[in-house]
């Protein structure tokens, strides 16, 4: 389930696109945007382990310099069936965790300094499992897309208004006008809404390489609580890479349209349903 909505949001995503450039730029809009928006974002892709790495401060460690934390990778890793990623130790006093890397082959999964600190094995072994999960279901590529995406809808205006042309197939003033104003708004809450998605299966698909649901949905509240108490300075453009967002509390209502995380109970709820058969 967690899948089709993936691809019904990713499918809207590109008719959005696809609307936006033929409406304000016609089939020359369509490409100039396309070019635009993915250029940077392929650009993240093809390098983000090294640019998320050094945007959070990590550091490549061997397994002699963390031989547990290389012997529970390497043990999950396994039963995921994917090849040894590299490791990385992040100087930061909150317990957080990430994955980068454009495919499995060259994947990252780096943790804080404060997640070897503060988090129990039991609860570690689930932070991993998702992280593992992530780079099983390749949401590197799965939000790059995204994001060249939303790039593209909301560079549109800007490159038809200093460079573009439109040919006959524009569409109606009015039109355009609300979709310069509203496009780029649907494309980031769409973008939004995709990555909320791709953490709830990353938790599904955590759980059933770990074995058990459980220890995930505690690590969860306890980094939640963690994240709201340490602050950690991070750069927004990497901070939804984390596996609980460390720059922002979640709101209720508007507030969760514009959160890259669902809100921790309810990924919490979803885990304990899966404990219990549900």
């Amino acid at each position: 389930m967690n899948n089709l909505k993936t691809f019904v949001l990713l499918a809207g995503l590109m008719g959005l696109f696809l609307m936006a450039g033929q409406l304000l730029g016609g089939s020359q809009g369509l490409v100039m945007a396309l070019i635009f928006g993915s250029l940077f974002n392929f650009v993240m892709y093809f390098f983000s382990d090294k640019l998320v790495l050094k945007m959070y401060g990590a550091k490549v460690v061997t397994a002699a310099e963390a031989p547990q934390l290389y012997a529970m990778v390497d043990r999950l890793r396994q039963r995921a069936g994917l090849p040894m990623p590299v490791l990385a130790v992040a100087p930061h006093e909150q317990p957080n965790a990430f994955a980068t890397g454009r495919s499995p082959s060259k994947a990252v999964v780096a943790v804080t300094t404060g997640i070897m600190k503060y988090v129990p094995q039991d609860e570690l072994e689930g932070v991993i499992a998702h992280e593992l999960a992530h780079i099983k279901n390749r949401d590197m590529l799965i939000s790059t897309i995204a994001a060249g995406v939303a790039g593209a809808i909301s560079n549109l205006p800007y490159l038809l208004m200093f460079g573009g042309s439109q040919d006959d197939d524009g569409g109606h003033p009015f039109a355009q006008l609300a979709l310069i104003v509203l496009g780029p708004i649907g494309a980031i809450l769409i973008q939004f809404a995709i990555s909320r998605q791709r953490e709830f299966e990353a938790d599904r698909v955590g759980a059933e390489i770990l074995g058990r649901p459980l220890p995930l949905a505690n690590a969860l509240r306890r980094l939640d609580a963690l994240a709201h108490r340490i602050p950690m300075q991070v750069a927004p453009a990497v901070a939804p890479l984390a596996q609980v967002n460390p720059l922002a509390a979640y709101g209720g209502g508007v507030a969760r349209l514009f959160s890259t995380h669902p809100p921790t109970e309810e990924r919490v709820a979803r885990l304990e349903a899966m404990a219990a058969g549900r």
